[in-house]
C-alpha cells in the first residue's frame, strides 16, 4: 500500500497521509497524538484508517518520534534520532 498503484487515488495513499502529517509536524515540532489522528481523518477520506501506516512509516524513515508519557509526536528531522 506504500506504493501507489494504478488504481490508488493520489488523496488516499500512505504516502500522501504521510507527507500532511510531516508539514504539520514540521510547523508545530510536537503534537498530541489524538490532534494528529483527527487531522488526517478531516483531511483526507479514510485518514484514520492511513493514519497509523502513515506514522509508521515516518517513524522508519527517522523523522519523527513518539513519546509514551506525554502521547505526543515529536518530528525530529532527518538524522538526528541515530
Amino acid at each position: 500500500m506504500i506504493r501507489p498503484t494504478k488504481h490508488s487515488h493520489p488523496d488516499r495513499t500512505v504516502i500522501n497521509v504521510s507527507m500532511l502529517l510531516l508539514a504539520r509536524l514540521k510547523a508545530r515540532r510536537v503534537d498530541d497524538y489524538d490532534d494528529l489522528r483527527k487531522f488526517a481523518k478531516k483531511k483526507v477520506v479514510g485518514g484514520d484508517v492511513l493514519f497509523l501506516p502513515a506514522l509508521n512509516f515516518l517513524y522508519l524513515m527517522g523523522l519523527i518520534d513518539y513519546h509514551p508519557k506525554t502521547d505526543a509526536v515529536e518530528y525530529v528531522g532527518p538524522n538526528e534520532t541515530v
